[in-house]
């Protein structure tokens, strides 16, 4: 009997989230890095 009332609980929460109302995923933009600049053959000295 209590194998039934678990499956009709499991049954039931499972129809809840199919019918929530599903929020739009954001996506974070990626920064962009700019590119290494050469500053000769020891550095910035």
């Amino acid at each position: 009997m209590s194998k039934k009332i678990a499956l009709a609980l499991v049954l039931a929460s499972l129809a809840v989230s199919a019918c929530a109302k599903k929020e739009p995923e954001v996506i974070a933009p990626v920064p962009v890095t700019t590119e290494p600049v050469y500053q000769g053959k020891y550095g910035a000295n």
